[in-house]
């Protein structure tokens, strides 16, 4: 039996030539993760490009050179880089409150702000393709996303007071962000402990099954001794009882997940503030990977400015993310840079599922358009870092403000375009993948 041809073979070797650089390493040596990882990417268009920022950066990589409200100071600001319309939920932050807000700072680097703004753009386009919204509502949606994104940055960079552009809590939202934080507040630790833990001998320990990995001894000594070079990371208000940090078991783990495939990670069970069982703490040590948006940022002074992958991510997130997990923090694991946070029991992403009103849709986009407003405008002199030594906020208002008019347009026109694109990409994808044009799968 003859295997049909690719629609476009030579985009298809193009997207084959993304991939192995971006995964060649991590596939060679874990491919059933991604062959899991690939058939949760062929399940839609939106999940495929979920999992291919690499194969975004390499279509953007000609605005290296420049490009609309792009200059020496716009174009080197902390981005997500990964920021989707997914990619946005709850956490509990240093302070205590629940905050709906960005997450997963996995792909968070230092580049040109507009970067953010497109990929977030294109996603609203197959967000709205899948449920079937026409041109124009999608048109109307990403004029949405970008008036909000105008006004929250000018709002911040003219002055504008805590309580004008108040994070997003319990008391601040509604609709579906409103849901996904009253459903954070119905989770508990007790919870979390119970889906991961059992009591053995009267103590805590990881349940076997459910993808954790028994260690040999080498393993978890190892493990052990990147833990205490963890928590030499962790700023000083992290450190108020250290005997809570006790180790109470260690598991290994293996990233399947359209992000984590192929990455090593481990969970550690702590002591939590009291001898009581029920408020123990699990954290994470994930190998950070190299973001997409770094193979096509050459300079030097920001890729020297970061000790290893592990450090980068979570400079980032403490850069991007106001009041950021106290438990975040990094180490070094067999020479590889390793993210270290807490497994949240309050995590809950925002679910596009049942946001199907257009009005709904607009009301979450500009919520999510303030927000992204907000990340890029924390992320600057006040951050605690010199690597973005000015005020982002003025800066993107600025260059803004030099062509309010071509503004949205720029994000509406890249939406279809790549919306469209990321649509056929996908197809040739699935043919690539079903066909066995894929190396090492």
């Amino acid at each position: 039996m003859s295997v049909p041809q690719l629609n476009d073979e030579p985009r298809g070797e193009e997207i084959l030539a993304v991939f192995d650089t971006a995964f060649g390493e991590l596939l060679a040596a874990d491919p059933a993760a991604f062959r899991v990882k690939f058939r949760k990417m062929a399940a839609s268009a939106f999940a495929f490009y979920r999992g291919t920022a690499a194969l975004f950066y390499h279509d953007l990589d000609e605005e290296k050179r420049g490009g609309p409200f792009l200059d020496e100071r716009t174009a080197r600001v902390w981005i997500h880089g990964d920021l989707h319309a997914e990619n946005f939920g709850t956490y509990m932050d240093a302070t205590g409150r629940l905050i709906f807000n960005v997450n997963d700072f996995d792909e968070a680097y230092v580049g040109p702000f507009t970067w953010d703004l497109k990929r977030f753009s294109a996603s609203i386009a197959l967000i709205g393709y899948a449920k079937a919204l026409g041109d124009d509502q999608i048109t109307e949606l990403v004029e949405v996303y970008a008036g909000a994104y105008r006004e929250r940055i000018h709002a911040l960079a003219t002055g504008a007071k805590s309580d004008e552009v108040p994070p997003f809590t319990l008391e601040t939202t509604q609709g579906p962000l409103l849901d996904a934080l009253r459903d954070a507040r119905s989770l508990t630790r007790f919870g979390l402990l119970d889906s991961m833990t059992e009591i053995r001998d009267f103590e805590r320990r990881f349940a076997p099954g459910g993808g954790s990995i028994e260690l040999d001894a080498a393993t978890r000594y190892k493990v052990l001794a990147a833990f205490d070079g963890y928590l030499e990371t962790l700023p000083e208000t992290s450190l108020a009882r250290p005997d809570s940090y006790r180790v109470k078991d260690v598991v290994g783990r293996r990233g399947i997940g359209i992000g984590s495939a192929g990455l090593p990670s481990y969970n550690i069970l702590l002591e939590g503030h009291s001898d009581a069982l029920e408020n123990d703490v699990v954290i994470y040590i994930k190998q950070a990977q190299t973001p997409a948006v770094s193979r096509h940022i050459t300079d030097p002074a920001i890729r020297e400015y970061f000790r290893h992958e592990g450090h980068r991510t979570v400079i980032s997130q403490r850069a991007l993310q106001q009041h950021a997990d106290p438990w975040l923090g990094w180490t070094e694991l067999d020479g590889a840079g390793q993210l270290v946070a807490e497994v949240s029991p309050y995590a809950v992403d925002l679910d596009w599922g049942d946001i199907d009103d257009l009005d709904e849709i607009a009301g979450v986009v500009a919520d999510l358009g303030r927000a992204t407003a907000t990340m890029h405008a924390a992320a600057d002199d006040t951050s605690g870092e010199s690597l973005v030594p000015f005020s982002t906020e003025r800066a993107i208002d600025a260059a803004l403000a030099a062509d309010e008019e071509g503004f949205a347009p720029l994000l509406v026109d890249f939406a279809h375009s790549y919306g469209a694109r990321a649509r056929a990409d996908h197809q040739i994808f699935v043919d690539l993948f079903r066909n066995g044009r894929i190396p090492g799968l």
